[in-house]
């Protein structure tokens, strides 16, 4: 590709992305004049500007950190290049964030923008003691530190952790604009969250392709588009049902639509529509030309070079105008009032957790209630399908996976999705009881379907291995499972000390109250620490997949008991218990019922329920334990028979040496 077009395909996002968000206000109204104290037109139409250049830098950013960390070897200077575009990036997010902080304060406050000490106090207070001051600063550090980083690390693996911190610094975004105010904040949040990041790794990935292309040669090419591919194709699907539920909660009803934030959505689906397709023909048409007309090592034929670059072009175009209509869209007033306890009377539960006390729960709310929870559900979504793919591969080569192992994996993702979407999820924040509930079941019956499932084996068997000293899938996976950390932390008895110990530590510490009070991280981080610790201890169990370590049998079944006991006692402990764990949290939802009471039967609930759980752990390592002794007798009589039983005529041969010394003495 020559110069000219590597310069064109950013400038043609900048471009088209500016027109649409100027447009997009233009038309929506996000820029007009405040009726009381208007802070101006650099402010009204400088704040949505530099957003835009905020998701741009974000994007460059998280999508050549993604294409390093998936797609390029470390042994080109493909992926030097690539680090080299995150850093720039994210240069460009620091300043963007600096220049929307000071715009924001602006706008919201009404200061006249000087260059005095009490314009200087006014700002620090602002970005030190409001917290959407508070949430622009850290984004604005967030991306300072992944700059230096970018330009700093190389090694392979921690990068894994700098991509992990780009992705951060997404979240303050996610927590702001009409997500903050919206009836189903949590879901608003998530579904905004989720939105940003693939739409980042989508745009900022094929940028960096497009500024790497002297880099690969045409055969590269190929292999590079091909990775990129997938990562888009998960990124669309991602961001079309983020997008989905994020309009659905500010438009509320189909009627909306005609309204003029309802405009730019549809013209926003109608970009990404356009993008699918034109994802869909590179992927099956432009992909296949160019490696047909490509000579390994050499560079593309002039036709399928042009082909590329006019495909590209239009795709960064679509993506320029989903950007700036989207930068348009968060300073467009939604047809549902962003605050809907304006004018009513706030409950208490409304007050701790920005939600509508949901109506008593019964068994028939505990199975049909939906609280839907997207980050999980495509988790759980994923995972089903990826799981079942490499199945269906393993099958058409030939091998064999046991049918059971998929039910029982598929099984695992449903009560995971429905703990985590369901009624249980519906009430664990009004109810310790159902928090209980919902813990247990991550923690214990989760697991039990997931570890027979054995993902780890079936992705070293099923994603092919890579060749070129990058890491897919399967190197991943198995760098992780064979590192020093998970060494530690899936030892038995490590396992069960984080399995038990953590439930002391989690209740009787300020890290309870955290997870309830932020669901964004702290209820998150409580759900990933639940699942893992549960599968981790059940792993060391009944696990298939490979670890470092297994005990013996026998003492598999005392840990198992030990640890069960401990947990058994715990939940007594709460059963017992004459005072409220979160008093001010659970003892304040307005529910009219004695939540001393609850929380003891949340106690019932942690010693009742990990009873089946572990009959049936207890059963399965007793089943493993025979059919282990069995396949060792099996191994001693085909031993015996290519030997001709040597072993026994030796030992037969020296009982009778003794004897005749003993004999002869």
């Amino acid at each position: 590709m020559i110069r000219s077009v590597r310069v064109l395909g950013p400038a043609v996002v900048v471009a088209v992305a500016l027109v649409a968000t100027i447009a997009g206000l233009a038309y929506g109204g996000g820029a007009d004049p405040y009726p009381i104290q208007d802070p101006g037109p650099v402010a009204r139409w400088g704040v949505p500007i530099a957003k835009l250049f905020v998701n741009l830098g974000a994007a460059g950013m998280i999508g050549a950190l993604v294409l390093a960390v998936w797609a390029l070897s470390p042994q080109r200077r493909e992926f030097g290049l690539a680090l080299d575009v995150a850093a720039a990036s994210a240069a460009v997010l620091t300043v963007a964030s600096a220049a929307t902080t000071v715009l924001t304060f602006v706008l919201v406050t009404g200061v006249e923008v000087t260059f005095t000490d009490r314009f200087g106090q006014q700002l620090g207070q602002f970005v030190t003691s409001i917290e959407l001051g508070q949430a622009w600063l850290a984004t604005t550090l967030v991306a300072a530190a992944v700059t230096v980083l970018a330009f700093a690390v190389r090694n392979h693996t921690a990068l894994v952790f700098v991509t992990v911190l780009a992705v951060a610094s997404l979240v303050p975004l996610a927590q702001q604009g009409h997500a903050a105010g919206t009836s189903g904040h949590n879901e608003a949040v998530a579904a905004l969250g989720l939105h940003l990041v693939f739409v980042a790794a989508w745009l900022g990935g094929l940028l960096t392709i497009v500024l790497l292309k002297h880099a690969l040669d045409g055969d590269r090419l190929v292999t590079v588009l091909s990775r990129y591919s997938t990562v888009a194709l998960v990124s669309f699907i991602v961001v079309a049902i983020s997008g989905y539920a994020s309009a659905a909660l500010r438009i509320g009803s189909w009627e909306q639509l005609a309204t003029q934030y309802g405009v730019l959505v549809a013209l926003k689906v109608a970009a990404l529509v356009a993008l699918g397709l034109l994802g869909a023909l590179q992927r099956r048409v432009m992909i296949g030309r160019i490696s047909r007309e490509t000579v390994p090592g050499g560079a593309p034929t002039p036709a399928a070079n042009r082909m590329f670059r006019l495909l590209v072009v239009v795709e960064l175009a679509f993506m320029g105008i989903a950007s700036g209509v989207a930068a348009a869209l968060a300073r467009t007033a939604t047809p549902v009032p962003e605050d809907v306890s304006v004018g009513l009377a706030r409950t208490p539960a409304e007050i701790l957790t920005g939600e509508l006390l949901p109506p008593p729960p019964d068994a028939w709310r505990y199975l049909t209630s939906w609280s839907p929870d997207l980050i999980w559900l495509l988790a759980c979504g994923f995972g089903i399908f990826f799981y079942v793919a490499g199945v269906v591969r393993l099958r058409r080569r030939g091998d064999r996976w046991p049918w059971y192992r998929v039910v029982l994996w598929v099984s695992g993702m449903l009560v995971l999705a429905w703990v985590t979407s369901g009624g249980v999820a519906a009430y664990e924040q009004y109810l310790f009881s159902a928090h209980m509930l919902a813990h247990m079941t991550l923690t214990m019956a989760v697991p039990v379907l997931l570890v027979p499932g054995a993902p780890v084996t079936l992705a070293a068997r099923a994603i092919r291995p890579r060749k070129d000293g990058s890491r897919g899938g399967r190197e991943w996976i198995l760098l992780a499972v064979h590192s020093r950390f998970a060494g530690v932390i899936a030892n038995p008895i490590v396992a069960a000390v984080l399995f038990a110990g953590s439930l002391w530590v989690f209740y009787y510490s300020p890290l309870f109250r955290w997870a309830m009070e932020d669901h964004v991280i702290g209820h998150q981080w409580m759900n990933v620490h639940f699942l893992i610790t549960g599968y981790l201890f059940v792993q060391s169990l009944i696990g298939i997949d490979p670890v470092p370590y297994r005990l013996p049998y026998p003492f598999r079944l005392l840990l198992l008991l030990g640890t069960m006991a401990f947990h058994a006692f715990f939940g007594l402990a709460i059963m017992m218990g004459t005072g409220l764990i979160l008093a001010d949290w659970y003892g304040a939802m307005g529910w009219g019922t004695d939540a001393l009471v609850d929380q003891q039967v949340g106690g019932g609930i942690a010693w009742s329920i990990g009873e089946i759980p572990t009959v049936a752990l207890a059963i399965a390592v007793a089943v493993q334990w025979s059919r282990s002794d069995e396949k060792e007798t099996r191994r001693r009589d085909r031993h015996a028979e290519r030997t001709g039983d040597a072993e026994l005529e030796e030992y037969n041969a020296r009982l009778a040496a003794l004897a005749e010394r003993d004999g002869v003495r």
